[in-house]
């Protein structure tokens, strides 16, 4: 199969998919600068771990600190409202079961996987354009910031969207990027019986093999999910590093300074090439351009991975490189890459 050549193969669906991409460009230089996900490449340095972590099961007591350092780390209002999970992927099914099936309405364009979770739970699932069409839902989902463009919906209006839910009907706010932005979260909201909130561990701390995720609810809700996931769900190892990690605050504050700083950078590398930048976080940025498909095969056969997107082909998500090699080779790809900043100007929004 010759790399130019990618049509007649399935596109890749997520991030991080590498044996996906070597199938789409077998002659790609080794290995690939992957920049397709919203994952932090400045990851937290896992401290020592001792045997017992491994040969043990887990014990209630680490589970319960660490519950109570991430409503801490989060602004839950206590360890009462905080699940934890193998990552917050395996809680959407949960979360969506805690509504008896209904009309499900996801704000998109999102993440997939919400819409398939709640359709696995027997709702009638709908993708809505705009938080006024997630009224008369029975599970209403908002991701926040949202993936792939960062859209933040504010909290006043997703209090009053959860209060304009039907009786029985649950707001879930996913805040999988929250951290780098996390004066916008609704975790100290989620006394209300109707909000339940996701956090995901392993984006911000760069950790995500480790799965490791939160959900913040009502005490009651939180304690039907945990009989839902069972004992043990969670790693001795992801317990004690998540732990650690939620606990050291200096890092992540220094780690959203640096993060804000390497965006800033993509930015102008992204300039420099004629993209415009159309949305994103600190973790990641979108572009939007006629020349989208083009772009990801020329940066594709070079070994740079990025993110395209099924109902958008004017769309790229570009992460953020781990090195300097890699951010020097990010820019001489794009350098390389032909056609006028004209032709590969972002098209007129619909």
């Amino acid at each position: 199969m010759d790399g130019s050549h990618t049509d007649d193969v399935v596109p890749i669906d997520h991030g991080g998919d590498l044996a996906a991409a070597r199938l789409l460009f077998p002659h790609a230089p080794q290995p690939f600068v992957d920049l397709s996900t919203g994952i932090n490449p400045y990851a937290y340095p896992v401290p020592p771990l001792g045997p017992d972590l491994f040969t043990r099961l887990p014990e209630a007591a680490p589970l319960e600190q660490l519950a109570a350092i991430a409503a801490e780390a989060y602004g839950a209002p206590s360890a009462a409202h905080v699940v934890a999970a193998p990552g917050t992927q395996i809680l959407l099914a949960p979360v969506a079961g805690l509504v008896q099936p209904g009309r499900a309405a996801v704000l998109g364009p999102t993440y997939a996987e919400h819409l398939r979770a709640a359709a696995q739970g027997g709702h009638r699932v709908e993708e809505v354009a705009d938080v006024a069409s997630l009224q008369g839902a029975d599970l209403a989902v908002v991701v926040n910031p949202n993936n792939p463009d960062g859209r933040i919906v504010p909290r006043e209006i997703l209090l009053a969207c959860a209060h304009a839910l039907p009786l029985g009907g649950l707001l879930v706010i996913d805040e999988a990027f929250m951290d780098v932005v996390p004066g916008a979260s609704l975790a100290g909201d989620v006394g209300h019986r109707n909000i339940v909130v996701l956090r995901s561990f392993g984006k911000f701390f760069g950790l995500a093999g480790l799965r490791l995720g939160f959900a913040l609810a009502d005490p009651a809700i939180a304690a039907r999910l945990r009989a839902t996931l069972g004992p043990w769900a969670v790693a001795g190892p992801a317990i004690a590093i998540g732990t650690a990690a939620l606990a050291d605050r200096s890092w992540a504050a220094a780690t959203r300074a640096r993060l804000a700083e390497a965006s800033l950078r993509l930015d102008r590398a992204l300039a420099d090439a004629g993209l415009a930048v159309v949305g994103g976080t600190s973790l990641f940025r979108l572009v939007r351009t006629h020349a989208a498909g083009e772009l990801f095969e020329h940066l594709g056969r070079a070994g740079i991975l990025v993110r395209r997107f099924a109902n958008d082909a004017s769309w790229l998500r570009f992460g953020l490189p781990a090195s300097e090699p890699d951010w020097q080779r990010l820019a001489a790809v794009l350098a390389s890459f032909g056609g006028s900043p004209r032709r590969r100007r972002a098209p007129p929004r619909r």
